[in-house]
């Protein structure tokens, strides 16, 4: 599924989700259509900006499964910053992270998409501050690795939880600002 409401190509969108979205609503640091988890939608223009371009930095995490074991220099390599290329083929170095070895989570459904667990891969949990376009992706690539399962599992203190895909949960906007660390003053239209 594709994290709009609409497209001119041929994909499933979220207005086919058995929820009635208020005029207006968005997705907030969209998912691409190979990635899973939470999303954020809104019908509050400013929220973004108060996310993403705010004073201070919000971090998202993410569980990653990779193709092969990972190494411990490969671990810091993206823990400290590493090259990619974003829009138009421009270096950029990313910001220094946290980035974990995990354990597959039991409460993971499986997927197609997902590395048979007697294959070699890893579990891997990165806290961003920042989002180029495919960021993880990019990162895991520059160690040499390929990312097989990309899943947003909280952005702040708000989390995927036991949310299952195609689910929606309503927030009130005094949670969502608390939940996401924003201003105790809510932005209004």
């Amino acid at each position: 599924m594709v994290s709009q409401f609409v497209s001119s190509h041929q994909v499933r969108l979220l207005g086919e989700l058995a929820f009635d979205f208020p005029e207006g609503t968005h997705a907030i640091g969209r998912l691409d259509n190979h990635s899973e988890g939470l999303l954020l939608l809104t019908t509050n223009p400013k929220i973004t900006r108060l996310l993403f371009q705010g004073k201070k930095p919000h971090g998202r995490k993410y569980l990653v499964q990779v193709k092969n074991k990972i190494s411990a220099s490969s671990l810091e390599q993206l823990r400290q910053g590493i090259n990619i290329e974003i829009k138009g083929g421009q270096p950029f170095t990313t910001s220094p992270c946290l980035v974990t070895q995990v354990k597959r989570p039991s409460w993971l459904e499986p997927a197609l998409h997902e590395i048979p667990e007697e294959l070699p891969h890893s579990w891997l949990e990165i806290t961003l501050t920042e989002g180029k376009f495919h960021q993880v992706r990019k990162m895991v690539a520059a160690v040499h690795h390929k990312c097989r399962r990309l899943i947003r599992v909280s952005i702040e203190d708000l989390s995927l939880g036991t949310l299952g895909p195609g689910e929606v949960s309503e927030l009130s906007e005094t949670d969502f600002f608390k939940l996401l660390q924003l201003e105790n003053e809510p932005v209004i239209d």
